[in-house]
């Protein structure tokens, strides 16, 4: 999933990558969907176009504060890592934490060293800087502000989003994974939306979302939690209790995609666009 406003140069290519990934090197035919989720972003976060793992945005001070969340509907297990500079793919460590220790949040210095301790791949800084991302920073400091994941550049091919995907299996098991790299000119330290479950990333026994947008908005409607939230205590589709927390948000700062353990899919948003995909195991594809 990836917010912002579409503009005429996008290439044809960029909203089926995504769903282009190849369902591969699943560990088991069972629990799919909590297998299958993290390679979707872990390919997105390799990809530099996208505002997460290699092309992450940078800090007010040229830095790199990577974060990403998942978790398993089935069961309700969540990890959750902010404040990565090294890690070539937070999603991949936020997938440890969930499963390897008793918490679901790790952070900055601990988040790395438990990295480093499980052999995740990491990397130098300068491997997640792009030019792109350079250029931004000097353009939002220029104005004076902190900048959404998503900004018109002044070239084509440099448009970055945060990425998120959401899967249910053929047992009706859903799982939500995100991964980003914040807003360009953040604090160093600021934490967004994406690694909060609830806010924007959250998965139960009847679906599974991953927002995006602006995240401080994100967090105070609990975007994530209140979808699951309305169709279990309200009773409304997926579609309804989409697009009834999106339309309740201000303007222009969110959006996210989700399905139902039934395998509705839904993708609601209150801006001029977002990027989006979405894939059956029959082939059947949608891109927007």
């Amino acid at each position: 999933i990836d917010m912002g406003t579409i503009q005429h140069w996008i290439s044809p290519g960029y909203c089926s990558r995504p769903a282009a990934v190849p369902w591969t090197n699943l560990e088991s035919p069972t629990r799919v969907a909590i297998q299958a989720n993290p390679l979707k972003v872990r390919e997105l976060e390799n990809y530099p176009r996208f505002n997460a793992g290699k092309g992450s945005v940078l800090t007010a001070e040229g830095t790199i504060e990577m974060e990403a969340c998942i978790m398993d509907g089935a069961t309700k297990h969540c990890g959750a890592v902010s404040g990565l500079s090294t890690v070539t793919n937070p999603i991949s460590l936020a997938r440890l934490v969930m499963e390897k220790t008793p918490h679901i949040y790790l952070a900055f210095d601990a988040a790395e060293q438990f990295a480093r301790d499980h052999g995740v791949e990491t990397a130098n800084m300068d491997h997640f800087i792009t030019k792109e991302n350079v250029d931004r920073l000097q353009q939002a400091k220029q104005v004076r502000k902190v900048q959404i994941d998503f900004s018109p550049p002044t070239e084509s091919n440099c448009q970055q989003e945060t990425v998120g995907c959401v899967v249910v299996d053929n047992q009706g098991n859903c799982a939500a994974a995100t991964s980003t790299g914040g807003m360009v000119n953040k604090m160093v330290g600021r934490i967004g939306d994406t690694p909060i479950v609830g806010a924007g990333n959250y998965a139960n026994h009847i679906c599974a979302v991953s927002a995006t947008g602006r995240g401080e908005h994100i967090i105070r409607a609990t975007v994530a939690r209140d979808v699951a939230a309305l169709m279990e205590y309200k009773g409304l589709s997926l579609k309804e209790a989409a697009d009834y927390v999106i339309e309740h948000m201000e303007k222009g700062t969110a959006g996210l995609v989700a399905v139902s353990s039934k395998g509705e899919v839904t993708m609601a948003f209150n801006t001029s666009g977002m990027f989006r995909a979405c894939m059956r195991e029959d082939g059947y594809s949608e891109f927007g």
